[in-house]
C-alpha cells in the first residue's frame, strides 16, 4: 500500500506543480491581487498561450484523477479482487 501511495503523492505534487506554474503565469493580474483561480487576462492569446492554459487544465486533472486513482480506486479494487477469491474458494 505505501507503493500505492507515495505514486499518487507523486502525481498530485507533479501535477499541482505544473497547475500552480501554469496558473501563476496567465491567471494573476497583479502582484498584490495573486490569486490562481483568476481569470485569464490576455486579450489577443496566442497559440503558446492557449497550449500553455490547456496544460494547466491537464496538470489539474492529472492531479486530481491520479492521486484518487492510486489512493481510492486501485486499493478498491484489490479488496473487491481478494473478497472476490476467498468467495470462490
Amino acid at each position: 500500500m505505501a507503493d500505492e501511495f507515495i505514486k499518487g503523492f507523486a502525481i498530485l505534487m507533479t501535477g499541482g506543480l505544473g497547475w500552480m506554474t501554469v496558473a501563476g503565469w496567465y491567471r494573476t493580474p497583479s502582484f498584490e491581487g495573486a490569486q490562481l483561480t483568476g481569470e485569464v487576462t490576455l486579450e489577443n492569446p496566442t497559440v503558446f498561450d492557449q497550449a500553455a492554459l490547456m496544460l494547466g487544465d491537464v496538470f489539474f486533472w492529472f492531479a486530481i484523477l491520479g492521486a484518487l486513482t492510486f489512493w481510492v480506486l486501485i486499493p478498491a479494487f484489490d479488496e473487491l479482487r481478494e473478497y472476490l477469491d476467498e468467495r470462490s474458494a
